[in-house]
């Protein structure tokens, strides 16, 4: 398993002062505690899996939206409706993760009551890396299943206007011995936050990732975040990536591709859902038996023959699994423009620079 690509500037840091900075930060913002200590977990959650894009890369954004950007640091989701296994709730126009950690919680808790639920969130916003919820279902003997919408990005195959969002999903299934199947993509060939990071560290981007504002192939990061993603699969990724994005929008009113915002003048506040669904394995069957039945899917996998002995057989959430242990042990390889600017922004927010000291 390799690092992230790397450049000079890249500095390790551990994931409990990388944390307990990005808590000072969102309090710093205005946010509760409670609510800055979830918010500051799911970016160091998806920093750990190696999934920088949705790290702590977003900080500055992030302080933004709750500075300036419209977004409510003090907002408390609600519940809407509920209706036998179904439910809407409002996220109170906080950060997205606020209002989708109670809506995953709320199917959880739905799902043990009824054997499979299915929330669905409004006055939401950008909510991170969907595995920080969807493996809390799997760590609790359930299925989770939880997809988003996001700032369209991507163009109709052949077309030049940004309308359609990657609009992630994520499935993650318990096993028995072995840890949960977790998946986790959206349907672009690449992610917006990636391309940030290739841009930061003045490499190319691998061929086939984006395009120019013309619709033309490009590896030019700075093009290309002006420009648009190519779709993971071609025409299937942009009609999967409409119809995750319908239902994370369409069941609760919230906003669909444009109705967000754009990726020049920023996203609107408020205007993202996301849908939440949960199946409860032991109102199926035994959760044991389901859990050995998953691993020996596992099991098949790395069983299987290769074409190269030196390249192993992953499942996914598996390459994540293997980042986690490294990150957990040698620390968060992180690039160095990412440090420098979460210290900026907590500078500007008026926090002691030795609380800061962590950043290198």
């Amino acid at each position: 398993m390799a690092d992230y690509p790397t450049a000079e500037t890249d500095r390790r840091i551990g994931a409990e002062p990388l944390t307990a900075i990005s808590v000072a930060i969102f309090k710093a913002s205005g946010m509760h505690k409670r609510d800055a200590a979830l918010l500051a977990d799911s970016l160091v959650h998806a920093d750990l899996r190696g999934v920088h894009s949705h790290g702590v890369l977003r900080i500055p954004d992030y302080v933004h939206k709750l500075k300036d950007g419209g977004v409510n640091p003090a907002g408390k989701p609600f519940v809407v409706s509920r209706n036998g296994a179904a439910a809407v709730v409002d996220g109170g126009n906080n950060m997205g993760q606020i209002g989708a950690h109670f809506a995953m919680e709320m199917a959880m808790d739905m799902a043990r009551e009824t054997g499979v639920a299915l929330v669905a969130l409004r006055g939401s916003n950008h909510c991170g890396a969907l595995d920080w919820y969807t493996l809390r279902a799997a760590g609790n003997g359930m299925i989770g299943m939880v997809g988003s919408n996001a700032l369209p990005t991507m163009a109709p195959l052949g077309g030049r206007d940004k309308i359609v969002g990657m609009n992630p999903i994520s499935i993650a299934m318990p096993g028995h011995n072995e840890p949960p199947v977790v998946l986790d993509l959206a349907f672009g060939a690449t992610a917006h936050g990636k391309i940030r990071v290739y841009h930061q560290k003045d490499l190319p981007l691998p061929t086939g990732w984006a395009y120019d504002a013309n619709g033309e192939p490009t590896t030019d990061a700075g093009i290309a975040l002006e420009g648009l993603i190519q779709p993971a699969g071609g025409h299937k990724g942009i009609a999967l990536a409409m119809m995750v994005g319908m239902l994370s929008t369409l069941l609760s009113g919230a906003g669909y591709g444009t109705e967000l915002g754009n990726m020049v003048d920023g996203p609107i506040a408020g205007q993202d859902g996301q849908f939440f669904l949960v199946i409860n394995v032991a109102a199926f069957r035994a959760l044991a038996d389901f859990g050995v039945d998953a691993d020996k899917v596992v099991q098949q996998i790395h069983g299987s023959s290769r074409r190269d002995i030196a390249q192993p057989l992953l499942v996914p959430g598996e390459m994540e699994r293997q980042f986690e242990a490294k990150y957990k042990t040698a620390g968060i390889l992180l690039p160095g423009e990412t440090l420098d600017d979460i210290r900026k922004t907590g500078i500007s927010l008026g926090m002691d620079p030795e609380i800061l000291a962590a950043l290198g």
